[in-house]
């Protein structure tokens, strides 16, 4: 299934992509809960649910009538993995990771697809983008081995992990020039993992502006999908709905020479074979004081 947040007539609630139509889960299978994370904890249930919910007609929706957002609004965790391609660990003059290197992305950072990202006037200079295949944790778990934890994956989508390099370099911890808002988008819909099949195997590039800059396969991550697993559960207990950042490939802005940054009106794309597509645009945007 392509499994979908989505809002129209001012509610958003979920359902999957069948053809060029939507089928409204709230119509289909009332039944299950109208956000993505809770339709997670429900497990392989609320899966057999929604598989058997796809036939109904009835509860299709045109796709241009509605809005997409990011498929998971209010991860509990968003984690990405640094230097996790031996390509980008090579532009970035680093030295080959022992050990898998770990960061947060904070929840705020979600962004739908084909919605604005910020170059916030705070730091607008040194704006970067990274195209990575995320996946969403389906299960409550720890302490799981390699060779089990694809059972704990309920799927995979696009992701860009834009980052504020100035941000990030100037302290050892990278969450804050990973975390501004609008700087996680993610989607355009999660592919579970029984109709993904193989996460090691797919191509993966980002088009700036049609350019393309990134051109990889996720058979060269150095720590896969799997093992990414089975570090991060022995040290703390992954949620249905977390959103792992597995790694990004050579050809970000950063490193070339000189370096290219984003600015505004620029158009990003990341397409990962079996996914499709993700794409946001840059806009400028002021700070402005909010105190609620």
């Amino acid at each position: 299934m392509k499994l979908v947040t989505f809002t129209t007539a001012n509610s958003t609630r979920i359902g999957a992509i069948v053809d060029d139509k939507l089928i409204d889960f709230s119509l289909a299978a009332p039944t299950l809960p109208t956000n993505m994370k809770s339709f997670l904890c429900g497990g392989n249930d609320a899966m057999a649910v929604a598989e058997a919910s796809l036939g109904n007609t009835g509860a299709a929706i045109k796709l241009d009538e509605v809005r997409l957002e990011a498929p998971i609004l209010n991860p509990g965790k968003m984690l990405a993995i640094g230097l996790n391609y031996a390509d980008h660990v090579a532009e970035s003059g680093m030295e080959m990771p022992k050990h898998q290197i770990w960061f947060n992305k904070q929840w705020n950072s979600v962004l739908g697809p084909d919605q604005n990202v910020d170059i916030p006037s705070v730091a607008p200079d040194f704006i970067d983008y990274e195209a990575e295949m995320c996946f969403v944790i389906g299960r409550t778990c720890r302490h799981v081995p390699v060779d089990r934890a694809h059972e704990v994956i309920a799927g995979y989508t696009c992701g860009n992990d834009v980052s504020v390099r100035d941000w990030q370099l100037r302290t050892p911890q990278f969450t804050i020039g990973k975390s501004f808002e609008t700087h996680g988008p993610i989607g355009p819909w999660i592919v579970t993992a029984d109709e993904f099949g193989n996460p090691h195997n797919k191509s993966i590039k980002c088009f700036i502006n049609e350019e393309k800059r990134q051109d990889s396969n996720t058979e060269h991550l150095i720590f896969n999908c799997f093992e990414q697993v089975a570090h991060l559960s022995a040290a703390f207990t992954l949620n249905p709905g977390d959103v792992i950042f597995s790694g990004t490939p050579s050809g970000v802005g950063g490193a070339m020479k000189p370096g290219q940054f984003l600015k505004n009106g620029d158009v990003m794309r990341i397409e990962i074979d079996g996914i499709g597509s993700l794409t946001n645009t840059c806009v400028d945007k002021q700070a402005e004081t909010i105190i609620d």
